[in-house]
């Protein structure tokens, strides 16, 4: 399974030339409508701005895919924010870049350079995560285990998703793909082969 990248927490960016300020923002959004929401929050926050270009990809295959202008000459705006969403294998995520004219035209690689500059400014104050296959299996062991599990679990390449405590200890856990056969190799061998171990279940993971 191909591994590729969600936004976990948005985040803003600015950038700014020739007194023309462009303000993104990036936030993950689950679908179309989630989508068409955010842009509509933004277009209300700034409704004295000349222009709200957007672009949104939803699904892991970029199965939809939608971009915006809004009054900037065609392909200067929306399109450049869609290609950057796209090259830098964001996914389910909107892009709102927000432009205060500053008197000056940018030209047609101006606007281009602004726009895609802005959205990568939110991109590095974002949350990016890759998501990556794996498996998931549940695995219960004694309280005595506790200990040795979780920093085995904690060291290597695996998450605990869930915890439960009842007569044993019940962790959920995320495995890479790759480790998954010699984590569980480890964990028989760190509890004295005592611990179970559910059917592993296919996962995507995001780190």
């Amino acid at each position: 399974m191909a591994e590729y990248k969600i936004v976990r927490t948005g985040g803003t960016g600015e950038y700014e030339e020739k007194k023309s300020r462009f303000i993104a923002r990036l936030c993950p959004v689950k679908d179309e409508n989630e989508a068409s929401e955010l842009i509509a929050s933004v277009k209300k926050q700034y409704w004295d701005a000349k222009h709200n270009c957007y672009a949104f990809v939803i699904g892991k295959n970029n199965e939809i895919s939608r971009c915006s202008d809004d009054g900037e000459p065609s392909g200067t705006a929306g399109r450049p924010l869609l290609e950057t969403l796209v090259s830098e294998g964001i996914h389910d995520a909107v892009v709102v870049v927000t432009r205060y004219f500053g008197g000056t035209l940018l030209g047609t690689g101006g606007l281009v350079r602004a726009y895609t500059q802005a959205l990568k400014a939110a991109i590095e104050a974002a949350e990016v995560v890759p998501v990556r296959g794996g498996m998931e299996a549940d695995i219960v062991f004694s309280y005595a285990d506790v200990g040795a599990v979780k920093n085995y679990i904690e060291a290597a390449d695996a998450k605990i998703c869930t915890q439960e405590y009842g007569a044993d200890v019940t962790y959920t856990c995320a495995f890479e793909q790759s480790v998954y056969e010699d984590a569980v190799k480890k964990l028989k061998d760190l509890t004295g082969g005592k611990i179970v171990i559910s059917e592993p279940r296919p996962v995507e993971i995001d780190w």
